[in-house]
């Protein structure tokens, strides 16, 4: 007793899908997502393994330093 049944969290859901439809808990689905996302980055946190950028940029590889010969400095 006291607590939520599977039933009563049915009837929740079903009544939350028809008040607001699909495309909006869609969309504040994923508004609540970025959100998350954001509050992560600014507190430091590693983003998620899901796809999500790396935290620091990489710079580009350049074919000008191959062209150069390099000299081996032992004396």
């Amino acid at each position: 007793m006291g607590g939520i049944g599977i039933w009563q969290l049915v009837i929740v859901l079903l009544i939350v899908f028809l008040l607001f439809g699909t495309k909006r808990l869609k969309g504040l689905g994923s508004d609540v997502g970025e959100a998350i996302q954001g509050f992560r980055k600014s507190m430091g946190g590693e983003p998620d393994a899901g796809g999500a950028a790396p935290s620091q940029p990489q710079t580009p590889v350049t074919r000008q330093a191959d062209a150069q010969p390099q000299t081996d400095r032992r004396a």
